[in-house]
């Protein structure tokens, strides 16, 4: 059962949503515009502030409460939420638990307000899952400095003119076959850090996507987060949170399919009578809502477990892994449930069914949740 404080969190997102999100966010979609005033408003709500403590400007909330704005944030539109959801698992949730006092002070205040956006730069244009080895990133100390080279690949966040800097996951050393892997903060205009333009995407247009290379960019040596050599662990525990985050977002897109699909069957009619009368779009929208349910309740179980201090990476892959199909699926049925017009973007299922695979490949593909599921149960050769 939910908290007082999560039941009122969740009514005024919802009301954020269905007033201040719904009437605007299909115009950005297509113009493929960042919602800089959406985020200011979210900022203003304290929304990206929700688990960080009231220290440094946060809400003093948990990480639960991040999750349940993300779902009712998606249940509109998946670009607002996964700006957030970045923003804060991989921009601000790093910083909390491995950054310095001093990183912290400086840092987290302005993301907590949503006046300054965090990106995590994990993923290399050849290297995708494959991580420790496919990647090619180094940064070596010299004088007192990082010196960083290479590239990072679908950076979220990371090119807004409210971004302030990417965490860089890059190889400090080679020991034997596995390489040392630290984590580099560096900040947004540093010379050697070259942004490149917004990806074209199919979905999520709404959010900031791009390509970051890195030349001879020179940091201080004090911009290691966390311990140096412990980027693997650190970027594995954040993805595990992230998923969970994820379930989430993809939870309240599934709802969001169902919010439509009933409104629509009420008033469409055919053969003289409104669609939702017939059978098979009542089957149809009983499924959306079965696969809607089930999703959340397994990330409601993976957040639980995270919080209580358990081991939840099996939980976090298992709801990750529901929720995203559930999304794919309910996106396509209440596509179909529309018919033609739900294959125009001016209605929100069409943007829904173009935002829903990302959520079967980022953070994880559907087969990695599987093989970490399947490792988890003792199954690894």
């Amino acid at each position: 059962m939910l908290k007082d404080e999560h039941i009122e969190l969740r009514k005024s997102v919802e009301a954020f949503a269905r007033e201040v999100v719904a009437p605007v966010i299909g115009d950005y979609y297509e113009r493929c515009e960042f919602p800089y005033e959406i985020v200011r408003k979210m900022g203003a709500m304290g929304l990206f502030g929700l688990p960080v403590p009231e220290e440094y400007g946060g809400m003093g909330g948990d990480y639960f409460a991040l999750c349940l704005a993300l779902e009712e944030l998606a249940r509109v539109d998946s670009s607002v939420a996964i700006t957030l959801e970045a923003a804060v698992s991989l921009g601000a949730m790093p910083l909390l638990r491995y950054g310095t006092a001093e990183q912290k002070e400086r840092w987290l205040p302005k993301l907590a307000s949503g006046e300054m956006l965090g990106a995590f730069g994990l993923t290399e244009p050849g290297g995708g899952t494959d991580v420790p080895g496919g990647m090619r990133t180094t940064a070596v100390l010299d004088g007192g400095e990082w010196v960083i080279n290479g590239t990072k690949a679908f950076i979220t966040n990371s090119g807004t003119d409210i971004t302030g800097f990417v965490a860089v996951a890059a190889i400090t050393a080679r020991e034997g076959r596995r390489p040392e892997i630290s984590t580099i903060i560096v900040p947004s205009g540093t010379p050697g850090l070259t942004v490149s333009k917004k990806y074209s995407k199919v979905g999520w247009s709404a959010s900031d996507t791009r390509e970051l290379s890195f030349t001879d960019c020179r940091v201080p040596e004090e911009n290691l987060l966390g311990e140096r050599g412990r980027g693997y662990s650190q970027f594995l525990r954040t993805l595990d949170e992230g998923r969970v985050a994820i379930a989430a977002l993809s939870v309240g897109l599934a709802q969001g399919c169902i919010d439509e699909s009933l409104r629509y069957a009420r008033e469409r009619t055919a053969f003289g009578r409104t669609i939702g009368g017939f059978q098979a779009i009542q089957f149809k929208i009983a499924d959306m809502e079965a696969r809607a349910h089930t999703a959340r309740l397994a990330y409601y179980h993976a957040a639980e477990r995270m919080l209580a201090g358990l081991p939840f990476k099996k939980e976090a892959a298992i709801a990750k892994l529901v929720s995203s199909n559930a999304a794919m699926d309910n996106a396509r049925d209440a596509t179909q449930i529309f018919g033609g017009y739900g294959f125009m973007n001016e209605f929100p299922v069409g943007r829904f069914y173009r935002d829903a695979k990302i959520l079967e490949i980022g953070e994880g593909t559907s087969e990695v949740q599987r093989m970490l599921i399947a490792r988890e149960l003792g199954m690894d050769a």
